[in-house]
């Protein structure tokens, strides 16, 4: 059997990640290495990954990975901040500058070595696969994960991004989307032929299969006993951003409060906007209904989803939402907005327009108000979420490859 070899070009992986991103790369690398496949995965920082055998793990620069993921790198305005120490701490950097350093590692990485292919995740990493196809004509996926129109709740965003967004996808061979809205987003946005983008599903962390997880219930004693007492809790699992929708989701938790007061909301995650929503909790007068946990991860996280009742994805635009599947995992009912791309797959939840809070209050009444239904959705749901494997995730993947592969040699 040949053994094809990728590089693989990321900005995280787990533990050192703030989001699915890194989860998804992971997964991914580990179905394909399983499929035959020998990947070097390039992160822009240095951290141990003692868990991470099965591939190598290469350093663009001695960065540390707190400050990777807590320095703006998925705060498009920031992009240009001098705002992240360096290793020594003698001088601060921006992303664009982490960015410069990722990429000379990539040229001098492939003065040595020449993969089959490179595939690049998300527009921080494009343009070192961009380097590898201009310099080293190696044929370039291009991973798209999410686009800056998503991160920009679907406004302007950053122009920089933007451009760095339609080059790399118009250079590649080919394209990965997570979805069929975010293939309708790069085709309609950036003007790529519907021909070159492949939607490729992500599937459950294969960890939440495999890993050992008890939920300690001690660690929830007031809202075990609030359960108790009869309340709903309602969940939702992010980062505090314009993308994801959570002033609206705020509004209807306070429509659904003021028909059923035994509603508690929890806001799992941080971001820039998290005073913001504290203030309108409180302004809307439901802090009482409310509860920030803060950033969680591991652990704490999946106790979130197995002490909820119900989760809401409330995003303006969200390419996938990976989160979805993890708490239909734990038996959480779901409601999705239908700018979800997992709301693609996933047909046992409810669904509403990010803007409708109206009909997301109605949603949240209706299964609180009957078990009946909330178990319906709970038990239709675990049939569903399942149905997509990261190994057919690593088959497709294979395939757009070999396509690409293709190209090179017919030039």
């Amino acid at each position: 059997m040949v053994v094809m070899k990728i590089l693989m070009l990321g900005w995280e992986l787990p533990p050192h990640n703030s989001g699915g991103l890194g989860v998804a790369c992971l997964n991914m690398a580990r179905a394909l290495v399983d499929q035959g496949a020998d990947i070097d995965f390039v992160v822009p920082y240095e951290a141990e990954h003692s868990e991470i055998n099965f591939m190598n793990i290469l350093s663009a620069t001695r960065l540390d990975p707190i400050y990777r993921y807590g320095g703006g790198a998925y705060e498009s305005l920031r992009l240009l901040e001098k705002i992240i120490p360096t290793s020594d701490e003698s001088r601060l950097v921006s992303i664009r500058d982490i960015q410069r350093s990722y990429c000379k590692f990539v040229d001098n990485y492939l003065m040595d070595f020449k993969p089959d292919v490179i595939h690049a995740h998300d527009w921080l990493t494009y343009e070192a696969g961009v380097l590898a196809k201009r310099k080293y004509h190696m044929p370039l996926i291009a991973h798209v994960h999410a686009t800056e129109f998503d991160r920009a709740g679907m406004h302007v965003g950053n122009p920089l991004i933007h451009e760095i967004e339609q080059e790399s996808l118009m250079l590649a061979d080919e394209i990965i989307a997570v979805s069929e809205a975010t293939k309708r987003i790069v085709h309609e946005k950036y003007h790529i032929p519907l021909s070159k983008i492949h939607v490729v599903y992500n599937s459950l962390d294969s960890d939440y299969d495999t890993s050992k997880y008890i939920f300690e219930s001690n660690a929830y004693n007031y809202l075990k006993n609030l359960k108790a007492a009869g309340y709903t809790v309602v969940s939702t699992v992010g980062r505090f951003t314009v993308q994801k929708g959570l002033h609206n989701m705020m509004r209807a938790a306070a429509m659904a409060i003021s028909k059923n007061p035994k509603l508690i909301f929890l806001f799992a995650g941080d971001g820039e906007e998290r005073n913001e929503l504290i203030n309108m909790a409180a302004d809307l007068g439901i802090s009482k209904n409310v509860i920030f946990t803060g950033f969680i991860r591991g652990k704490r996280l999946r106790d979130i989803y197995s002490v909820s009742d119900i989760f809401v994805m409330s995003s303006i635009s969200e390419p996938f939402g990976l989160t979805a599947l993890e708490a239909a995992h734990h038996g959480d009912v779901l409601i999705l907005t239908k700018q979800s791309g997992v709301s693609e797959i996933i047909w046992s939840a409810m669904k509403y327009d990010f803007w409708d809070e109206q009909k997301l209050a109605d949603e949240i009444l209706a299964i609180s108000s009957n078990p009946a239904l909330k178990e319906t959705l709970r038990r239709n749901v675990a049939k569903e979420y399942r149905k997509i494997s990261w190994n057919q995730v690593a088959k497709k993947c294979l395939k757009i490859y070999n396509k690409a592969m293709k190209h090179k040699e017919n030039r």
